[in-house]
């Protein structure tokens, strides 16, 4: 009957602890939504602007999202962002950087 005093964490989505995370969730979003546009769009050579942009405020988004992360599901989804951040942003800067040039 152990598991009977044992309190649910399933309920929520991003919040294991059983509290609200409101800045962390949206920060958690934020670089998801960069990282996956900043990687789709490094596919192509010339959108290397929109690519070397997003992934740079993706990677910064993450790693303060990271540092005021509270849960092991928000760590786990920004290190996914800012792994697609980061490969976008570099891809970026291969086909002709943040300002353009070739």
């Amino acid at each position: 009957m152990a598991q009977a005093l044992r309190p649910n964490t399933v309920g929520g989505l991003f919040a294991t602890d059983g509290k609200s995370h409101p800045i962390q969730d949206t920060l958690l979003v934020v670089t998801l939504v960069l990282g996956i546009t900043s990687f789709i769009t490094a596919q192509f050579h010339f959108l290397h602007l929109l690519s070397s942009w997003t992934g740079l405020v993706g990677i910064l988004t993450g790693a303060y999202g990271q540092w005021i992360s509270e849960t092991t599901r928000e760590r786990f989804g920004l290190i996914v962002g800012l792994g697609a951040s980061g490969v976008g942003f570099f891809l970026g800067m291969a086909h002709g950087g943040l300002f353009g040039g070739f």
